[in-house]
Parts: C-alpha cells; sequence; structure tokens
C-alpha cells in the first residue's frame, strides 16, 4: 500500500471518532476512558511539550508516558494519589483535525490542531488553557482506532496553571 493522504471516509470517520472519545474522557475526567484510547501494546506512549522544545530540539516534557505500563501510572496518580490534592478546573477541548497520511499495515500519522479552556472551580470564568497541535500515531482496524502514540505540542512555552489531566 502506498503511503499518502488519507480520502477514505471510514478511516477519517474512525479517526475523528477517536478524537471525539479522547476529549470527551479528559473533560469528563474519565481516566480509565483515556486510558481505553491507547493501544494496548507496551509501547503506546503519549508526551507532552512545548513548541519551544520541539524547535531547538530539546527533549525536554511535561509529561513523558513513553510506555503503556506509564499511561496506567498516569491513571493511578490522578485518580488516587493526586486526588483531593489540587485545586479542580472543567476542561473543554477543541480539536480541528489538518492532516492524515497513510503509513501503511492500517498506521496513521494525524495532526490536528486543539484549544483548551479551563474554568476554575473557585473563579467560575473560563480562560485557554493551552492551545497547539497533536502529532498522533493511531492504528486503524475497520471502524475502530487507537492512539499507537499521541505528542501534544502546546503554542507556548507555559500553561496557564498546572497540569493535572494530560492535555
Amino acid at each position: 500500500m502506498s503511503t499518502g493522504i488519507v480520502t477514505k471516509p471510514e478511516v477519517l470517520a474512525a479517526i475523528d471518532a477517536l478524537q471525539l472519545r479522547y476529549i470527551g474522557a479528559l473533560d469528563d475526567k474519565d481516566m480509565s476512558g483515556w486510558l481505553a484510547t491507547f493501544s494496548t501494546q507496551a509501547d503506546a506512549a503519549y508526551f507532552l511539550t512545548t513548541a519551544q522544545n520541539v524547535d531547538e530540539n530539546l527533549p525536554l516534557g511535561l509529561i513523558h508516558d513513553d510506555n503503556h505500563a506509564r499511561l496506567e501510572d498516569r491513571v493511578t496518580f490522578v485518580t488516587k494519589i493526586w486526588a483531593g490534592t489540587y485545586q479542580d478546573y472543567q476542561t473543554r477541548h477543541f480539536v480541528q483535525r489538518t492532516a492524515c497520511r497513510d503509513l501503511g499495515n492500517g498506521l496513521h500519522e494525524v495532526e490536528s490542531n486543539f484549544m483548551i479552556l479551563y474554568t476554575p472551580a473557585d473563579t467560575g470564568r473560563a480562560e485557554v488553557f493551552a492551545d497547539g497541535v497533536y502529532l498522533d500515531c493511531i492504528q486503524v482496524e475497520g471502524d475502530s482506532a487507537v492512539f499507537v502514540s499521541k505528542k501534544a505540542i502546546t503554542d507556548t512555552p507555559v500553561v496557564q496553571r498546572y497540569v493535572v489531566f494530560p492535555l
């Protein structure tokens, strides 16, 4: 199969449905649902970094979960260890797919812009938490899809407040 831009509507629909499950889980603070959007393969990964780090070729990140066991640890930390230790906030994610390339064997490289609003419990005022781009490797099988890896790159070197939940 040649690599190239994906035009098959069923593939794009599976990819878009995955992104919706991902952002829905985060906005609902459903960390088990978030984890379920990732492949169960040992090398499934999530990274959060900044455009500045990428531009300067710095391997630094705010979150560096480079295998499935660390993804599972992230769920445990957020739901059990950190529970009740941070000031709660509500997020709303907005995502727009901008590119999708077929890598063959059901793998797709997907680029999407994101913007995340947050509303702290203490102020009730919505503000921009972060914006940037997702660079994803997605496995599509039939009408379902999972992230093999997801990299969130923020446009700014800092986010508005501490990061509890993945972006």
